[in-house]
């Protein structure tokens, strides 16, 4: 692939607010994947997609979309239907499996014990670890870039998905550690992070995800990548 045909923007947005996160007991009542947005979500859509718009200075994009009702519609709120020529369903940018139907006191208890034991390598009953979900972005990473190799791969690239999957997703493009890795805070509802090209075609983050707290250094990896 000629370096001209890498993307010029690859940017990532967590999906807006949904109803589980004001309301942790519909786990226990409708299936992760099915649970929608409020409106407050849908409005941070809309916002969001104004920033968007600006970023790709009004140019085609190309979507991976989590096939989750959230993220779906909050790419339909985002409002750039003029500038998507191809949206792609992608089930391995879904969110991080807790279990089936959930029962809230359990997945608190799991939730204390995974910031002890560690976010990436604690596996939820019956559901997924950080590191599984890891290996799965890793298999779509290079879906990705064979797509890059296509006479009509656009200059703008967006991700839409979830929060631990837009840092595990970082994380292996820009080869952290699992201990940077863990101190990572997820973005905010309908935040983004953009992957920018610089003149010798690495890309650097337009701006670092918030930590919980500091590791005790910064690694290379966390500005530029090479081209994977």
């Amino acid at each position: 692939m000629h370096l001209s045909q890498r993307p010029i923007r690859i940017a990532l947005i967590r999906h807006g607010e949904s109803e589980a996160n004001l309301d942790k007991s519909i786990f226990e009542r409708v299936p992760d994947h099915a649970i929608p947005l409020t409106q407050h979500g849908w409005d941070q859509s809309a916002a969001a997609g104004l920033q968007l718009r600006e970023l790709f200075e009004n140019e085609p994009v190309r979507v991976y979309v989590s096939p989750y009702l959230r993220t779906l519609q909050t790419l339909e709120g985002l409002g750039l239907g003029d500038l998507i020529g191809i949206a792609n369903e992608e089930p391995r940018l879904r969110e991080q499996d807790w279990a089936n139907y959930q029962d809230t006191e359990d997945i608190d208890r799991q939730s204390k014990l995974r910031d002890s034991y560690g976010h990436f390598f604690y596996r939820f009953t019956d559901g997924e670890s950080g590191a599984d979900v890891y290996d799965r972005v890793s298999s779509f990473l290079e879906t990705m870039h064979r797509d890059f190799e296509t006479a009509d791969s656009p200059r703008n690239v967006l991700l839409v998905s979830h929060g631990l999957t837009m840092r595990l997703f970082c994380m292996r493009w820009f080869h952290w550690s699992v201990k940077f890795f863990e101190t990572l805070r997820n973005p905010g509802n309908a935040e983004t992070r953009a992957l920018l090209r610089q003149p010798d075609f690495r890309y650097k983050l337009d701006r670092p995800f918030e930590q919980r707290f500091n590791c005790g250094y910064e690694p290379k990896e966390r500005e530029r990548s090479a081209w994977l």
